[in-house]
């Protein structure tokens, strides 16, 4: 008996209990399989949602790359267009507006007759068919038109993105593809100095071509099943009503009205802080693009942390930090007499946009239903593209008339 006893101790059984159900396994098996489930199906849940960001950040990416790559080679593209380098500003501009203009045009058409997969393509349409333009154009309005239409295909692929995206309610994948996107602008400065420098001016102005990269990877979460990142259905395409409730919602209103402000602070940020860097330094396109380019892209990277750090936070103070963030970085840049604070300023600019884009897109559809999140996504995402045209136009303006550069 106390042999007996002795063994079921040292099996970590206590006395008098049975080590097996009625089934004949250990009941500690069932535990600890129960235990170990949850944790298994999390861990994929975040692998499979960092997979499906990134691939849809990849996508996006080089939309944004589009908006800042020229920043740097415009005044070799007015030399080469004998134009002032004021008038050069419109392939800037004219990319903005293609992008402002493309986005609720292919998701009315495209979007809804063939949901994400039919934008997508009529996208990489208008993207190739554009950068041809662009590399073929012999002045500056033929260029200009090219410009606008690869824009138009660039903003499909930022739609679309943010559209899968929005399957995944954590705002997480959102979260991935908006610092993505962020991160492409802020790298755009470099490569398109960069790129310009190796192949021409022409080089700076196609960059978006490289979302083509990314187009069948980026299919593949069209068709089927939702990815395994996803928390919601596949959202439905939007009716042919006009979307009155949408524009009526306050909540979708404050939102965009927020990321519209971000927005034309960051994008013209873009255009003028490394023109005041250069100012102050004497540097050269290719290093000031650098250093910028380090800079945002170090904004953009951190904004991650603003995006765990907001359900803490709570929607008001979020906003606030987000709408305080901006101005001090708008201050720091515009107004700073040091080239390290200019360059913090639009760090912080980008920080809090890539941050807020993410942010924000679920605070913009919180309050509407389901069936509504893809065309309201699509006019927030209106409302963002709309201060990427505002941004460097507004900065090219004040440059040219107050001299605050």
């Amino acid at each position: 008996m106390n042999v007996s006893v002795g063994r079921r101790s040292a099996e970590g059984v206590p006395p008098g209990r049975s080590p097996r159900g009625s089934n004949g396994r250990a009941r500690t098996d069932h535990r600890a399989a129960d235990a170990s489930a949850p944790r298994a199906a999390g861990a994929g849940h975040r692998r499979g949602a960092a997979r499906t960001g990134l691939l849809l950040a990849a996508l996006a990416a080089p939309a944004a790359m589009g908006v800042s790559g020229p920043s740097l080679a415009l005044p070799d593209a007015a030399r080469a267009l004998t134009v002032t380098p004021a008038a050069a500003t419109w392939l800037m501009t004219a990319f903005g507006l293609g992008m402002a203009v493309g986005t609720p045009l292919l998701s009315a058409t495209a979007g809804r007759r063939h949901g994400p997969a039919g934008v997508i393509r009529t996208a990489a349409v208008l993207v190739s068919l554009g950068a041809l333009l662009v590399l073929l154009a012999p002045n500056l309005p033929l260029a200009v038109a090219g410009r606008a239409l690869e824009a138009a295909g660039a903003a499909g692929l930022n739609v679309a993105a943010f559209q899968l995206a929005g399957r995944d309610r954590s705002g997480r994948i959102p979260g991935l593809v908006a610092i993505g996107s962020a991160a492409g602008g802020t790298v755009g400065l470099f490569a398109g100095a960069a790129v310009a420098g190796a192949l021409g001016w022409r080089g700076a102005l196609v960059l978006p071509l490289l979302s083509l990269l990314s187009l069948r990877p980026a299919l593949r979460l069209t068709t089927g099943e939702p990815t395994e990142a996803a928390t919601t259905p596949r959202t439905p395409a939007p009716t042919p009503a006009l979307p009155l409730d949408i524009l009526r919602n306050r909540r979708f209103l404050a939102a965009s009205a927020l990321m519209l402000t971000l927005s034309t602070v960051n994008f013209g940020l873009l255009y003028a802080a490394p023109r005041r860097v250069a100012a102050l330094t004497g540097w050269g396109a290719v290093e000031t693009g650098a250093v910028a380019s380090v800079a945002a892209l170090a904004g953009a990277l951190l904004s991650w942390l603003l995006v765990r750090a907001a359900p803490g936070l709570g929607p008001t103070r979020l906003k606030a930090a987000l709408a305080l963030g901006s101005a001090a970085g708008l201050v720091l840049a515009v107004a700073a007499p040091w080239p390290v604070a200019v360059l913090i300023g639009s760090g912080t600019s980008a920080l809090v946009t890539a941050g807020g884009q993410g942010l924000l897109t679920g605070a913009a559809t919180g309050g509407l239903p389901a069936a509504r999140h893809g065309l309201a996504i699509g006019l927030f995402n209106l409302a963002f593209l709309i201060g990427v045209a505002a941004g460097p136009a507004l900065a090219a303006f004040a440059d040219q008339t107050v001299q605050f550069i």
